[in-house]
């Protein structure tokens, strides 16, 4: 279970003018009000090399509870990859890890340029924070419709930030409507990470679009590249893994897709 935390972490302005802090994920209602949570789901992707039978990894993961997901690697005939989460980040060292280091996982062979981590967040503007940063997230992985997956991180230029907080929001919304057209065609969803300060090569984001067939996946990618944040505002995108589902742990499905 995730440990207890306050809403808000505040520390008070100081003579020397220390800004206050606040940890807190903010939201909207419809009346206006704003939101505060801090509940938010950590996502790790790590992927392997070696496996000749994924039947006796999906026993293990059963077996073992775990949160996650299994891909079988298009790219590779003996690749997979593992999506695991949890509302704790102790969960990823305290179980993950100890399950990674034994047998059948531990007989395969890492590939460490795959690993990703990152935590889901808000934009201030969602009218439910739960649904926003957990329940939504982890019932689109684990959703037995949406068996295709592309992970990739992305980290973005200095260019971005030195932009206006007007001229940011307007590349926003060019890069999020083209992610809300593909969900309200039921062809692709996007799982939005933040990697700040979490990723050993420095990215700022970890993306991953799941839907039920692989080409529009493809395509979501092609027309991002059209954008003024992709070929103006990147310094780096991917490497990229394309999968598919093996085995899903079970959450609760319904509608929010």
């Amino acid at each position: 279970m995730p440990k207890p935390t306050p809403l808000a972490i505040q520390d008070r302005p100081t003579q020397n003018g220390l800004e206050s802090v606040d940890l807190a994920e903010k939201g909207r209602s419809p009346s206006g009000e704003v939101l505060t949570s801090n509940r938010r789901l950590y996502m790790q992707f790590m992927a392997f090399g070696g496996c000749e039978d994924t039947a006796t990894l999906i026993d293990a993961l059963r077996a073992a509870g775990i949160h996650g997901v299994l891909y079988e690697d298009i790219n590779d005939p003996t690749g997979v990859g593992l999506l695991t989460f949890s509302e704790s980040a102790d969960y990823f060292l305290d179980e993950a890890r100890r399950f990674l280091t034994t047998p059948p996982f531990s007989d395969l062979t890492p590939k460490p340029e795959y690993t990703m981590f990152g935590r889901t967040y808000s934009l201030g503007y969602e009218p439910d924070l739960d649904e926003t940063l957990v329940d939504r997230p982890r019932r689109r992985v684990c959703d037995p419709e949406l068996p295709w997956v592309v992970w990739y991180p992305l980290r973005r230029s200095g260019s971005f930030e030195r932009l206006s907080a007007q001229e940011q929001n307007v590349i926003l919304m060019e890069h999020g409507g083209i992610g809300r057209a593909f969900g309200k065609a039921g062809l692709g969803y996007d799982i939005r990470l933040a990697c700040h300060g979490m990723d050993k090569n420095d990215s700022d984001f970890v993306v991953g679009l799941v839907g039920p067939e692989l080409y529009p996946l493809s395509m979501i990618v092609q027309r991002m590249r059209k954008t003024q944040q992709t070929s103006l505002h990147l310094d780096r995108l991917g490497p990229f893994f394309i999968g598919r589902v093996a085995w899903q742990a079970q959450v609760e499905q319904g509608a929010g897709n």
